[in-house]
């Protein structure tokens, strides 16, 4: 399977620091995930079910994603794995360009099922399972 000219399987098992291409190949793995630019301007917008789950601005590197509260994104902000995100409530975070991909990984995840809890029970039962392992 290819994303935007970046093999998956390569890019889900070659450890590498985070790219837009990495990003984009982990997100697109979710079910329901839609790819958007809101914004124009080379945004990449990851949402499900019309809700954005990560962002990936044109200029600031690294990608915003959401977590459970402001205080989740203050003790991660505090433990270094991230930075307060621009333009975003307090309860997002920025993963640096240079995060570690499982950290990232798991990040996104998070951010995904976060969002994907939060949408209506018709909303949710309309989108493909989520697998979990």
């Amino acid at each position: 399977m290819s994303i935007l000219g970046v093999d998956a399987h390569d890019a889900l098992t070659h450890p590498r620091s985070m790219s837009r291409d990495l990003v984009n190949t982990i997100c697109a793995t979710f079910p329901g995930a839609d790819l958007s630019d809101p914004w124009g301007g080379g945004h990449d917008a990851w949402k499900v079910g019309g809700k954005m789950f990560a962002s990936m601005g044109s200029a600031t590197p690294g990608v915003s994603v959401k977590t459970d509260s402001i205080e989740t994104a203050q003790m991660l902000i505090d433990a270094g794995v991230g930075s307060k995100a621009k333009y975003f409530h307090r309860s997002w975070i920025n993963i640096p360009q240079d995060g570690d991909e499982e950290e990232l990984r798991h990040r996104l995840t998070v951010s995904y099922d976060i969002v994907r809890s939060g949408l209506t029970k018709k909303l949710q039962n309309s989108l493909p399972p989520r697998e979990t392992t």
